[in-house]
């Protein structure tokens, strides 16, 4: 089982209406919003990194604070 097969349960607190826009928007994609979640986190920290994210690739400190 890749790391990316796994789970875990985040969970957030937004505002309700921003909640049904995100959930209507997602489904309008044809996507649940968990997907795009996973999505923008996975862009997000690409972006950090600033290369591919390799699941269970660990990063050092040094790397994050280089790419701030």
């Amino acid at each position: 089982m890749t790391m990316e097969e796994r789970t875990a349960r985040l969970t957030l607190l937004v505002d309700p209406r921003k909640k049904a826009v995100f959930e209507r928007l997602c489904a309008e994609e044809d996507q649940t919003p968990s997907q795009v979640v996973r999505r923008l986190m996975r862009e997000y920290i690409e972006r950090r990194l600033g290369k591919p994210w390799v699941p269970g690739e660990e990063v050092s400190r040094a790397s994050r604070r280089a790419k701030r």
